[in-house]
Parts: structure tokens; C-alpha cells; sequence
């Protein structure tokens, strides 16, 4: 049978226990989820969704096209200008899920001959834009900015670092000043995916990037989701023009993924509602990363 290798491979997991069930929550439930993500209370808060509401009574429920032919509403541009400015960088580039706005940002600035240094506690959609990357991945000691110079210290073109700002399985915070310096030492880019930052880190919650003095440096590169602390949905590219600009120059998918739908981005992020009673516990829940993932389809040292 041509997909019987599922059935085979489902029975393994499920003799090693490692089938996970889903367990669907209710509309109304009255308990507070502390394993939540919505780390500000802001997905319920109803202040948000008549917004969201609204916006899609105005602009529909649908993206209607990819962004290069007709999916860009003005909604899209005023989105990207106010992140931009949220968080202290020059532009920003939104896309459907923090997943594609990761895999957007590492494999449009790996090319051929390029070095990409992962941390190896990275998100999986990191190492899958690691794995998708035209360079050649070098994956590192987990939050190790000596291990980086090392691994920098041997590329012979382009090159760039990759960390998450705030690990997910952990819950510990990558050394990002460190992690900078060594980059300008080696002229390459860093490149941060601040989803668990967002919202909770920094100045009125502007991110990690901005908590350690990055936001808006012209070698630093951040990708951020909005299903956490926003409360919505979508992820985005912040960074200089020429790297995360609207026209998506450095993002050669731009023209193959929908952006985000309209309805679901009518708050302004500097202008976010007080957090819902009881909401804000920080903690950073499993997003599935891990650094062993990166070598086991061939990608790495």
C-alpha cells in the first residue's frame, strides 16, 4: 500500500508514547489558562474583537489574492508602519503566521555560499528556515555568543546568526548584546525571532531587541508573531528598508503566501488595552523547537 509507512510509523509513536491528543476548549470555559500564549489577556478583550469585527464588516474575511496582485489592503501598510514604529525599527513586512514570517526572513538572506549559525535551542520554524536556506548551516551551543565567533570566524561570504530572543521550552532569554557584538566583529547579521518578547519585554512591551539596545540597528534583523502578546494573528519582518521593506524585496515568497486577514489587525499596537484581569503570567510554552532537529534531515556542522 503506497501510504502504508504511516500506519507503521503512527503505531512506533504510539508504542513510545508519544502521541499527543487534542483537547478542544470551550467559547465560555471560566478557568484562566495559564499554558496560554495570549500572555496580555488581548484575544478576548473586547475592545479587539469589535475591532476585528468591524474591520472585517469593511474589508471582508479574506485575503483575495497574494500581496503582489491584489491581497494588499491599506490595512496592510498602516499595520506594517505602526510595527515598525512599536517596536524602533525602519520598516516592516507582515505575513500570515510568525512560522512564514521565520522562514521569509532566513531563507531571503542565506544565499549561495552564505553561513547561517543556529542556535541549537532554536524554534522549529527557525530550523526549518535553516533547512530550506541556500548557505550553509553551522548549528552552535545553545546561547553560546563564543561558539558563534568560532563558527563566524570560518565563513567565506555572506553570513548571519540566528537565535531566538526568549527560548520557548526553556524560558530562558539569548544573550543578545553578546550575540550582537560578535556579529559587528565579523560583519554579519543578526537575525531574532522575539515571538515570546513581544508584548512582554522592553519599554510598554516593545520587545527584547529593544530591551537590549538593538531596535532599529542596521545589522539586526527581527521576526515577531501576533498570536501571542497581540492577541491576533500573523507574524511579521522588522529590519531595515532594503531587508523588510513593504515591496518585500529580501523576501522572495512575498508573492506566494496571502498576508494576513485584514479583520484581525484593527488595534494599533501602541495603543493596546489594558491586559484582562488575571491575565499576564510570562510563560514561555513549548513551541516545539529543538536543537537536535537541526541534524537529523542532514543540516548542520
Amino acid at each position: 500500500m503506497a501510504f502504508g509507512w504511516i500506519d507503521e510509523q503512527a503505531s512506533a509513536r504510539r508504542r513510545a508514547g508519544l502521541v499527543r491528543t487534542l483537547r478542544p476548549r470551550p467559547a465560555d470555559s471560566p478557568l484562566l489558562d495559564l499554558a496560554s500564549n495570549d500572555y496580555l489577556g488581548l484575544a478576548r478583550h473586547p475592545e479587539v474583537t469589535e475591532a476585528a469585527a468591524e474591520a472585517a464588516r469593511r474589508w471582508g474575511g479574506g485575503a483575495t489574492g497574494s500581496r503582489l496582485v491584489s491581497g494588499t489592503t491599506e490595512l496592510h501598510g498602516e499595520l506594517e508602519r505602526e510595527l515598525a514604529d512599536f517596536c524602533g525599527f525602519e520598516a516592516a513586512l507582515v505575513f500570515s503566521s510568525g512560522y512564514a514570517a521565520n522562514l521569509a526572513a532566513v531563507t531571503a538572506l542565506a544565499p549561495h555560499g552564505s553561513l547561517v549559525v543556529s542556535d541549537a535551542g532554536n524554534h522549529a520554524s527557525l530550523i526549518d528556515g535553516c533547512r530550506l536556506a541556500r548557505g550553509t548551516t553551522q548549528v552552535v551551543g545553545h546561547a553560546d555568543p563564543e561558539a558563534v565567533r568560532k563558527a563566524l570566524s570560518t565563513a567565506k561570504g555572506p553570513a548571519i546568526a540566528v537565535s531566538d530572543t526568549v527560548f520557548s521550552v526553556d524560558g530562558d532569554a539569548a544573550p543578545l548584546a553578546g550575540l550582537a557584538a560578535v556579529c559587528r566583529e565579523y560583519g554579519a547579521g543578526l537575525v531574532v525571532d522575539d515571538a515570546h518578547g513581544l508584548g512582554v519585554l522592553g519599554d510598554g512591551g516593545r520587545g527584547a531587541p529593544y530591551a537590549a539596545g538593538l531596535a532599529g540597528a542596521p545589522d539586526v534583523v527581527v521576526t515577531v508573531t501576533l498570536s501571542k502578546s497581540l492577541g491576533s494573528q500573523g507574524g511579521a519582518v522588522l529590519g531595515p528598508a532594503h531587508v523588510g521593506g513593504p515591496s518585500g524585496q529580501r523576501c522572495p515568497n512575498v508573492h506566494l503566501r496571502h498576508g494576513p486577514r485584514p479583520g484581525r489587525h484593527r488595534r494599533r499596537p501602541g495603543r493596546a488595552p489594558a491586559a484582562a484581569p488575571g491575565a499576564g503570567a510570562c510563560r514561555a510554552g513549548p513551541r516545539g523547537g529543538a536543537g537536535a532537529a537541526h541534524t537529523a534531515d542532514g543540516v548542520g556542522p
